[in-house]
């Protein structure tokens, strides 16, 4: 650990630029998902556009405890079933998994299949429950 100490501060800029550059990734491939909505924020969308929710939850998940009217596709089979969603291409898409982590992968999918509003529950289905709102 101090030889790692003694190389950031020898190579100061080589560090920060790191650092920088690290930043970037992340920012980068988080809005390949598409942008984080609010559980309200995904109410409104679903009342005044129709979008669809996608859970990309397992079937398990999925039985437990669902968003009403949404469609269940796993994201392990995602890449091969995302034309039973075809359909929903010019709607809004509001995907949602267990925790608000693999709805950014499955975002990626879905814009790399010709989807353009993509957007992801923030804190999945832990936080849609959490706030009491329904569920089937």
């Amino acid at each position: 650990m101090e030889q790692f100490f003694e190389f950031a501060t020898n190579n100061a800029m080589l560090v920060g630029a790191w650092v920088v550059l690290l930043v970037l990734f992340i920012i980068s491939e988080t809005r390949k998902g598409g942008k984080t909505l609010s559980a309200q924020q995904v109410i409104m969308r679903m009342n005044k556009e129709e979008a669809l929710i996608l859970d990309v939850r397992d079937k398990a998940d999925y039985k437990k405890g669902h968003i009403i009217n949404s469609i269940n596709i796993p994201y392990a089979s995602l890449d091969s079933r995302v034309t039973e969603i075809e359909s929903h291409k010019e709607k809004p898409v509001v995907v949602v998994c267990k925790m608000g982590q693999t709805s950014n992968a499955a975002g990626s999918i879905l814009r790399k299949h010709g989807f353009t509003d993509v957007t992801r529950l923030a804190g999945g289905m832990a936080e849609w429950t959490s706030l009491n709102l329904p569920v089937e």
